[in-house]
């Protein structure tokens, strides 16, 4: 009996298709990756959304601005009156009557200050007693005293004055408008309520990944980092770079030493120099979402596909390889070679 002719082709098929995939898995390199979720993030912390609060207690009497609204530096947002309308009124009247007080305590004083050199020349010359000068001295030092009060009192007062003449709450830095709390209109505020949130439109940006901490040992600052943005489209390739379409570089800027609630490590990525720059500010705002790869060591795609179906790490760098084989010769660990010539010139 002949062996059809389809049968062979497939049987054909099938070894070429082991042959080519073990010699796949051999010699086609892999580049591993660190994968993590993130967003865009500003690295000067003056260009991150604002919080403009109130700075003194009262009633939100008028509103200068409105969502959306482009504000520049020192632009009016909102107007807070006090709850009492003659309290100005009243604090002027109480600062003139403490400055009249100090003008009095000072000419008392004053006086006082001439009774002490009469009393102190008459007790010199034995016609008055000595208790009488000492009485003459308190009476200036009382003065002194209520001096000192009188202009504290002043001091209060004008710093209460100071902070009603700032009643009027201005953007701290240029923006937009992203929300104002309208729910405070004709309400009572108190100093810190938040009046409205004013946002950057132009920022250094930089992306925060969010790396598990099985990986983050093996970052390293300056490695590079492949980057897709939210919304920008994109086909990528973690283990080939060179065929990843829509995807932009990164390096990576710095990591945090501890992690955050959920286990996971912060690590900032900045833009590669010399690569292609990233999308405009208008397509990728502070708080898009973005996927990256930290690119670590290239192995064979055989060896990738073992450790991942048995749950491995990353393969160890040159570098920390070197650092761990440090250490295992500082607490005095032989390392394999050195064992072996150990146990070979070890005397019988």
């Amino acid at each position: 009996m002949r062996t059809p002719r389809v049968t062979v082709i497939t049987a054909w098929l099938v070894i070429i298709g082991i042959v080519a995939a073990a010699l796949v898995m051999a010699f086609v390199p892999w580049v591993q990756t660190a994968n993590g979720d993130g967003q865009v993030v500003a690295l000067n912390p003056d260009d991150r959304t604002a919080d403009v609060s109130a700075l003194v207690s009262g009633r939100i009497a008028e509103w200068y601005v409105s969502d959306g609204q482009q504000v520049t530096a020192g632009q009016p947002i909102a107007r807070v009156v006090d709850l009492d309308p003659d309290y100005l009124v009243r604090l002027g009247a109480e600062r003139a009557q403490i400055e009249a007080e100090i003008a009095s305590v000072t000419q008392s004083r004053a006086t006082a200050m001439l009774d002490v050199n009469r009393t102190q020349q008459l007790w010199r010359e034995g016609l008055i007693a000595r208790r009488d000068y000492e009485l003459a001295q308190i009476k200036v030092a009382e003065g002194g005293a209520k001096l000192a009060e009188s202009r504290a009192k002043l001091q209060r007062i004008d710093v209460q004055l100071a902070r009603q003449s700032t009643q009027v709450v201005r953007a701290p830095r240029p923006g937009r408008i992203q929300t104002v709390n309208a729910g405070l209109s004709g309400g009572v505020v108190s100093p810190g309520t938040v009046l409205a949130t004013v946002a950057p439109e132009t920022a250094e940006r930089a992306v925060a990944l969010y790396v598990d901490g099985r990986d983050i040992a093996l970052v390293r600052v300056g490695q590079h980092v492949r980057l897709e943005f939210e919304g920008w489209p994109a086909i990528q390739f973690s283990g080939w770079p060179s065929v990843a379409q829509g995807i932009f570089d990164g390096r990576v800027r710095g990591l945090d030493p501890t992690s955050i609630s959920n286990g996971l490590f912060r690590v900032l990525i900045e833009p590669a120099p010399g690569k292609r720059p990233w999308p405009d500010l208008r397509f990728t705002k502070l708080g898009a979402k973005v996927r990256g790869w930290i690119q670590m060591e290239t192995v064979s795609v055989g060896y990738e596909l073992w450790r991942q179906l048995n749950d491995f790490p990353l393969e160890f760098g040159k570098d920390i390889k070197a650092s761990m084989s440090g250490k295992d010769a500082k607490a005095g660990v032989p390392k394999d070679d050195d064992a072996t010539v150990l146990k070979a010139g070890k005397p019988k």
